[in-house]
C-alpha cells in the first residue's frame, strides 16, 4: 500500500494548512490512519491519529489547533492545522496500518509510510 501526501509549504504565524494522504493499493481496511512530524536532530512524533470507526488523539502540542479526518470510501485522510506557529516546522508524514488483499480470501497487514511534505511556518 503507498501513501501519497500533499499539501505542504510555506505559511505565515497565524495561518492555516491543510494536509492530505491518500492510501493507494487494494486495501481491506485501515485501523488507524496518522500523521507524524519530524525536526532535524530529533525523533519522528505523532501528531494526530483517527482510528477506522473515527476515534481521534492529538499531541498536546497540536491540541485545539488541528482537525483530522478521513474519508474511509476514499481512502485519503486530512490534517487541517490552524494557527499555525514557527514550532509546528517540521516534515510531516502519513502513516496508514491495516490489512490489503493479498490474494483469494487472503489479506495481509501493512504499516506505510508517505513520503514527508515539508511545512514551514515563517514571518
Amino acid at each position: 500500500v503507498q501513501l501519497q501526501a500533499s499539501g505542504g509549504g510555506l505559511v505565515q504565524p497565524g495561518e492555516s494548512l491543510r494536509l492530505s494522504c491518500e492510501a493507494i493499493g487494494n486495501i481491506y481496511n485501515m485501523n488507524s490512519m496518522a500523521w507524524y512530524r519530524q525536526v532535524p536532530g530529533k525523533k519522528r512524533e505523532l501528531t494526530a491519529i483517527i482510528r477506522e470507526e473515527g476515534e481521534t488523539n492529538y499531541a498536546a502540542s497540536i491540541l485545539g489547533r488541528a482537525t483530522i479526518s478521513r474519508d474511509n470510501a476514499k481512502n485519503t485522510m486530512s490534517l487541517q492545522l490552524d494557527n499555525l506557529k514557527p514550532e509546528d516546522t517540521a516534515v510531516y508524514y502519513c502513516n496508514a496500518r491495516g490489512w490489503y488483499i493479498s490474494g483469494p480470501n487472503r489479506q495481509t497487514n501493512f504499516d506505510s509510510w508517505g513520503r514527508g511534505t515539508l511545512v514551514t511556518v515563517s514571518s
